[in-house]
């Protein structure tokens, strides 16, 4: 994509006019490489519920943009987004997910870190002249925190976390989703790229045409997009049988550039798309409830109703989710087969695709022509 610095394709687009983004950007190497600097280097990035983090030395591993991190709650009770790479040689000091660690040890030749990132000891490193365990620290990245559920991002390039989410505690409403349990995750790997996933996530124009019970759930009619500066929210009436959701609202907010807040009646799923390759993805569900809806159950009808409904969610979610992965992976063939030229957007159905991608054009214009 040597081209793209002056590709006019980039340009901002009126909604009225607005053409997707050419196949290009779906595909290729060139795209993956720019996707990294431009998009995840800059943003925010879902990684994690402070219910994984309760306690010193609680800890999470994750990634952006390539560089590892380990969130860890320090003996101190903060928060880091420590990078998960040993200033030695690079090893790593946490392969998965724990709890109550008392030091940050590396894998491959011990050298031990406090819960802050601070060097304590290299192993027979005496001889070394200079060398100086106190100047040694694990760089960091930012790290936020809303309604529990905690963000990272490498760069200061980013804007605040609140301003990113502004509004949406407004529209939330009396839904107190940071009050909800983690139950459980899901994730696919899924043959596209994460921008073709986010794509058909951002729009119902496709609703009526290959999820046939989602519709019979949702008024298309009334289904609406709003934009804001970093997010976007889907909203419709909801219908569905009282084993599922009963009566009230469906809210799907997308969170720039690849966050998703799924929000039912007694539901939140929170999903994340992670880039693979070019031409794959990753995206993990987790699924958040009311705490009387994880409990064991009792003889008490009404806990059996709520334990149904949990059960009834998520196979309701993966019939939906496996009629998407199909689409995209059948989109993503004919992104990659070179027969597809940018096509125009529906202003009434895809204002959220244009969003994103007019959210797109303005980081890539930053990072290839050093403009907003």
């Amino acid at each position: 994509m040597d081209s793209t610095a002056t590709d006019s394709a980039l340009d901002p687009q009126p909604l009225s006019h607005a053409y997707a983004l050419p196949a290009r950007y779906y595909t290729g190497p060139e795209s993956a490489a720019l996707d990294r600097r431009a998009v995840f280097a800059r943003s925010w990035q879902l990684l994690a519920h402070t219910s994984q983090l309760e306690q010193p030395g609680d800890h999470v591993v994750g990634e952006i943009a390539g560089v590892p991190l380990l969130l860890v709650r320090g003996a101190d009770g903060q928060l880091r987004a420590l990078h998960n790479v040993c200033r030695h040689r690079a090893g790593p000091l946490a392969l998965c997910n724990g709890r109550g660690a008392k030091r940050l040890r590396c894998h491959y030749h011990g050298w031990t870190y406090a819960l802050d990132g601070q060097l304590l000891s290299a192993p027979e490193m005496q001889t070394a002249e200079g060398f100086d365990v106190a100047s040694i620290r694990l760089p960091q990245a930012r790290v936020a925190v809303w309604r529990n559920l905690v963000f990272a991002a490498l760069s200061d390039d980013v804007p605040p976390l609140h301003d990113l989410l502004d509004g949406i505690d407004a529209r939330l409403g009396a839904n107190a989703i940071e009050n909800y349990a983690f139950h459980a995750r899901e994730s696919y790997d899924i043959d596209c790229n994460w921008k073709t996933y986010i794509d058909n996530y951002l729009e119902g124009y496709h609703v009526p045409h290959i999820h046939p019970e989602l519709n019979r759930m949702l008024d298309y009619r009334s289904y609406v997009v709003e934009t804001s500066r970093w997010h976007s929210l889907q909203h419709s009436p909801l219908e569905s049988g009282d084993a599922l959701y009963g009566s009230g609202e469906a809210l799907y907010w997308f969170i720039w550039p690849n966050t998703m807040l799924n929000v039912m009646p007694g539901r939140l799923q929170t999903n994340r798309v992670l880039p693979l390759a070019p031409d794959r993805c990753r995206v993990v569900f987790d699924y958040f409830y009311p705490e009387a809806a994880l409990a064991a159950p009792s003889e008490g009808a009404q806990d059996h109703a709520l334990q149904n409904r949990v059960a009834q969610d998520r196979a309701f979610s993966d019939l939906v989710q496996r009629e998407d992965v199909e689409m995209c992976e059948l989109v993503q063939r004919r992104l990659a087969s070179g027969s597809y030229e940018a096509g125009r957007l529906n202003p009434l159905r895809e204002n959220g695709v244009h969003h994103f991608h007019e959210l797109l054009r303005e980081a890539y214009r930053h990072e290839l022509r050093g403009s907003s």
